[in-house]
């Protein structure tokens, strides 16, 4: 494992040692750690946790700004299917 069990790719880890990230970079990153998150683990407690680890990196740099963001953003998807996806309401 190169990196933790909350960035096992040390995508976030290696995000906030690129100095000068663009937040456009850090919102790819941030969905290719998304992305590896396996399934049925909760994506909130692996953001939050992440935020607690970086805590001390600086406000506003921008990978903290997407995680805030993708922490605002979790929400449990909806299935639209079968006849209520075919019928207008």
């Amino acid at each position: 494992m190169k990196g933790d069990a909350n960035d096992p790719k040390a995508l976030i880890r290696e995000a906030f040692r690129i100095e000068g990230i663009t937040g456009a970079e850090c919102r790819s990153i941030f969905l290719d750690w998304a992305l590896s998150v396996p399934e049925g683990v909760d994506v909130k407690g692996r953001i939050e946790a992440v935020l607690i680890q970086y805590e001390n990196e600086p406000s506003d740099h921008p990978m903290q700004l997407t995680l805030r963001e993708g922490l605002g953003a979790v929400a449990a998807p909806k299935r639209r299917g079968g006849r209520a996806a075919r019928v207008k309401q």
